[in-house]
């Protein structure tokens, strides 16, 4: 089950290792069931055939290393295989078969398998070493032998083929390259044309290689779109006539844009309708007259396969009304895959004909790319103009050899390949996102290792030797290093703007911050503020600094620069009336940078000291400095009103909210509109001891570790060393650190705190009230309008998504302890998305008859889809996940009595939630959103935590600002969705039900992954 995590463990993932633990014969149908659920999600076992995939649960042992442990050396003999669940680690292969001389070659991240030699019981070609903390399944050598003897066929092409099948030469869709470079060793693309004698350029040839055959799935949609055209607008298949040439049977490609984007509401744009209309063509379904390989928005001429023939037949009434039935969802398909054309056909361009349009979307693909996530912004905008694509329809082909010269750096797009090197066979495997083939480039190198294709129909990107050193270069020339005793503090980046008829000068360039001491960053930052203007790119930038500087200068250290930067003095030099304007314009710009200040922190400053007395102090300045230089009372005023602003919200803000015991939402309070919980809040916190009784102490939410146990132990009276210990339903416990803070709020639905001695830890046990309900609340729930109980969830979650500081998720991102700042209030957003995913389930496993469920079911999928008519995605995701979950998806004959309706919504609604390319699909859908919106907020801080541990927050002791700008732009995707209220008087909500939103702020759950798959095997036993 996917969960929304609020710390670094959960009870669901203890749950799937202490069946991993048991000895593969003590291990229950519900223990498979648990592994089955966590092992899905991995992605080394995602093609696994399901009945594969249920006999590695069977036998596979969880293993997890600390960082820099060998778990085998090069030459020894193998005696399991391994797939890395999480962490990574590295490949490192030595000549001698000596250690020390060994050299990383890759490095196996999460969804990589290794291992295969223990088939054939050849020494282990490589040093095998944990990059960081990793998890691994391992299975042993005679279970892992028995398991290919049985499945071979499905997993053939999934483990590393033998070194002797590879084949060599040309079976993909290669671009030739710039120089044709003689010895490349691929045979030339022109050489294997195929027979059609209308195909004139090498790149056709093999665009058709790969696709002479359509897909099953793509020639039915085709038929279905063909036939829906005639039945509805037979007009459009036509013979046509054009420059004295007749072309029979053709449609015209703005015509069929526009039919297209009649249809469905799920065809946003003129450029999403052009790739769905790409799929065909790729596949040879829908044909240009002469050939062209991408279908363009124009008056040109399209033919249907079917088409192509003489006299084809008209579709009979049953296809005619089949093509009415299975158009929207054809077209739902086709609007999944057609982004992923749309990037071929772009990246399939020659780079100087890719139009402005063309590489922002490379642009925006290359964002979420594992291996590009270290690179500058410029540096991704200059490989958009200058990446190949490069396909390969057959594995085993050899992508280049060990030994040659480098001419190209890859990125995998889709599909898989074995880095192979002579004498040692196999040493790992690449997946999509990994990268390879630079070394050799920036050492000008020979290739260290061959690569293979590990799988067929492999996709990759491409950057020839002769860009990419051009990259590095142009970088390098349009860096400015400014430096300060030796020593560089301030990195910029020098972009060419307009340009005058006399050539460039330094006026027509943008300078950007890369990196710099923070000092450095905001002088630059001050200096770049147009006053001229209400908003600029160095507001921008000036915006992200104000956003993001808490990770590298707190308040503390940031009011003493701004109150130096503040000109209590007169310019020394110039006229008297340039020395008033430089003194004005510096007054000026500092005045709009704290007022941006207050404003993105707000009420967050009021909780410190020392912003406190600089705001005051400031202020008391710059209505000094007013009576004197009029130009200031303007902004003065402002200043004022927001201040004033300020303090009143801090004088509301000293009225401390006493939070209530559980998890901050218990009784009566879930009722009240929420409002933000601030560190200097009060709560009310039950411990609990091993013995089940308790103890309440009073703390405030941002409380350490140390002054919860200080806190109990006063008032135990005891003096013994305790530990703070989180304890789940199912048992997991998790030990907090001593300067950990606002831990209550990191705690699972049911978890609880408890406090004990260390040779105390094995005696907790959970308390009776942590199971969760026992009984469903059907009675009630199910006499609810779906519509009120979507509208009612919806307002909730907006309350609880509105209290959310931008700040938290920086430090949520950044670490809490690191910044010292807490995040209760996102993580109790994180936890209503765990909620609603285990109501969902703890509603259906407790519903004992079997009509009842399907009406369940039904409920939810209807829940679901008006959660997502409000723009509610969290939970929407979180309804639909819950649904998927191993103990409800399993339920065979439950499901086998949904109406079809009701299953075809419950498909269209996992594949908008597919993972694939990064959600893709749900980007997509969310791009075209207006505010307000709830967005699926566990995918965001996966997207900050993306590029948090792809870069580094100092490069040569400068902090990156290039790392706090690319995070700052997915803050802002929140502040984005919260700029239009949700108004509780919409018109699409009908009128009050109390009884309604008491129930969906109240709701019991049980969390116990466990407990959960018993109660479905109760329902409904395991057939054998």
């Amino acid at each position: 089950m996917v969960a929304a995590h609020t710390s670094s463990h959960s009870s669901e993932s203890a749950e799937w290792i202490i069946c991993l633990d048991k000895r593969p014969a003590e291990r229950s149908g519900e223990d498979v069931d648990t592994i089955l659920a966590r092992l899905k999600n991995v992605k080394a076992f995602e093609r696994f055939h399901p009945s594969l995939l249920q006999q590695i649960c069977l036998c596979g042992f969880y293993v997890c290393l600390e960082k820099g442990i060998t778990l085998y050396r090069q030459g020894d003999i193998g005696t399991s295989w391994y797939a890395v669940i999480s962490g990574s680690l590295d490949v490192r292969v030595s000549e001698t078969s000596s250690y020390q001389d060994a050299v990383t070659i890759c490095t196996l991240g999460t969804g990589t398998a290794f291992g295969e030699s223990i088939l054939d019981n050849t020494p282990r070609h490589a040093t095998i070493v944990t990059r960081e903390f990793s998890e691994l399944l391992r299975i042993e050598q005679r279970e892992f032998r028995s398991l290919w003897e049985k499945y071979h066929q499905c997993m053939a092409g999934l483990l590393a083929p033998p070194y002797g099948v590879m084949e060599s030469g040309c079976s993909g869709d290669r671009m030739p390259d710039k120089e044709n470079i003689s010895n490349n060793s691929f045979v030339p693309v022109s050489k294997h044309q195929t027979k059609k004698s209308f195909i004139e350029s090498p790149a056709k040839s093999h665009l058709r290689c790969l696709s002479q055959v359509p897909s099953e799935k793509i020639l039915w949609a085709g038929n279905i779109l063909r036939n829906a055209i005639l039945s509805r607008a037979p007009h459009m298949i036509r013979d046509r006539k054009y420059h004295l040439k007749t072309y029979r049977q053709c449609c015209v490609g703005t015509e069929l844009v526009d039919w297209q984007m009649q249809q469905s509401s799920c065809i946003h744009s003129r450029i999403q309708a052009v790739g769905m209309w790409q799929v065909l063509l790729e596949e040879g379904v829908l044909n240009h007259v002469d050939q062209e390989l991408s279908f363009q928005d124009k008056y040109l001429f399209y033919r249907f396969l079917d088409d192509e023939q003489e006299d084809a037949p008209l579709p009979d009434e049953e296809e005619m009304k089949e093509s009415q039935e299975e158009l929207q969802d054809t077209l739902l398909l086709l609007s999944q895959i057609g982004p992923d054309a749309h990037m071929r056909m772009i990246l399939r361009k020659h780079p100087s004909e890719r139009a402005a349009d063309d590489l922002e979307i490379i642009y925006e693909e290359l964002l979420h790319i594992k291996a590009l996530s270290h690179l500058s912004t410029t540096v991704k905008r200059e490989l958009a103009g200058v990446l190949i694509f490069e396909s390969h329809a057959k594995a085993g082909t050899v992508l280049f050899s060990q030994g040659e010269e480098g001419t190209s750096w890859y990125i995998i797009l889709k599909g898989s390949v074995n880095v192979v090197i002579y004498g040692k066979g196999v040493v790992c495997t690449l997946h999509e996102g990994d990268d390879f083939g630079k070394l050799a480039l920036v050492n000008d190198a020979p290739r260290a290792a061959s690569i293979v294709l590990r799988e067929d129909n492999c996709h990759f990107l491409r950057v020839d030797k002769e860009d990419f050193n051009r990259i590095l270069r142009d970088v390098e020339a349009n860096t400015v290093r400014l430096k300060e005793h030796g020593q560089d503090v301030l990195v910029l980046e020098k972009n060419h703007g307009r340009t005058s008829s006399h050539g460039a000068s330094s006026s027509h360039y943008k300078y950007k911050v890369m990196s710099g001491t923070p000092e450095k960053i905001l002088e630059h930052l001050l200096e770049m503020i147009r006053l001229d203007s209400q908003f600029s790119e160095s507001d921008a930038a000036l915006e992200d600094f104000v956003l993001m500087h808490c990770v590298f200068i707190p308040n503390t250290q940031l009011c003493p620069v701004l109150s130096a930067h503040y000109p209590f003095f007169v310019a020394l030099q110039g006229s008297d009336q340039e020395k008033l304007d430089y003194t004005l314009n510096n007054k000026r710009r500092v005045i709009r940078l704290v007022m941006q200040w207050a404003a993105v922190h707000g009420d967050q400053l009021q909780q410190e000291d020392v912003p406190v007395a600089f705001l005051e102090e400031f202020l008391v300045a710059v209505s000094n400095d007013a009576e004197s230089i009029p130009a200031l009372r303007d902004q003065l005023a402002e200043l004022e009103r927001r201040l004033k602003r300020h303090t009143e919200d801090a004088s509301v803000s000293q009225k401390k909210h006493k939070v209530l015991l559980r998890q901050f939402s218990m009784g009566d309070e879930k009722l009240q509109k929420r409002q933000p919980i601030k560190s200097i809040d009060e709560i009310l916190l039950k411990v609990y001891c091993c013995d089940h009784t308790y103890t309440t102490i009073r703390v405030p939410v941002a409380a350490s570790v140390s002054e919860v146990i200080g806190a109990v132990a006063d008032k135990l009276g005891s003096a013994e060393d305790l530990l703070l210990v989180s304890l789940s339903s199912a048992g997991e416990k998790v030990i907090f650190k001593p300067n950990d803070v606002s831990v209550f709020s990191t705690l699972s639905v049911n978890g609880r705190l408890f406090v004990c001695r260390r040779d105390q830890l094995d005696s907790l046990t959970p308390l009776p009230e942590q199971d969760g309900s026992s009984t469903a609340l059907l009675a009630g729930f199910e006499l609810m309008s779906s519509k009120d109980v979507a509208y009612h969830m919806t307002s909730y979650d907006w309350e609880l998504f509105h209290c959310v500081h931008e700040l938290e998720l920086i430090y949520h991102t950044f670490g809490r302890q690191n910044v010292k700042k807490t995040t209760v209030n996102l993580d109790l957003f994180l936890r209503r998305f765990n909620e609603i995913q285990f109501w969902v389930i703890t509603e259906v496993c407790l519903c004992s008859q079997l009509s009842k469920r399907v009406q369940l079911l039904k409920k939810f999928i209807k829940i679901a889809a008006h959660c997502k008519e409000y723009r509610n995605l969290n939970a929407f995701f979180a309804i639909i996940m819950g649904l998927s979950n191993p103990a409800v998806c399993r339920l065979s004959q439950t499901w086998e009595k949904l109406p079809s309706k009701f299953k075809k919504f419950y498909g269209e609604f996992e594949n908008f939630m597919d993972p694939s390319r990064n959600h893709r699909a749900y980007r997509l859908t969310v791009s075209k959103l207006e505010p307000p919106i709830i967005p699926f907020m566990p995918l965001l801080i996966k997207d900050m935590t993306f590029t948090h541990e792809g870069n580094k927050t100092f490069i040569d002791s400068l902090v990156n600002f290039e790392k706090m700008r690319m995070i700052a732009n997915t803050v802002k995707i929140v502040r984005y969705c919260r700029s239009q209220p949700f108004s509780p008087d919409s018109p699409l909500a009908s009128k009050s039900h109390p009884e309604v939103r008491t129930y969906v702020r109240q709701v019991n759950v049980i969390d116990n992954q466990r407990t959960l798959t018993q109660l479905s095997h109760g329902l409904e036993p395991r057939r054998s």
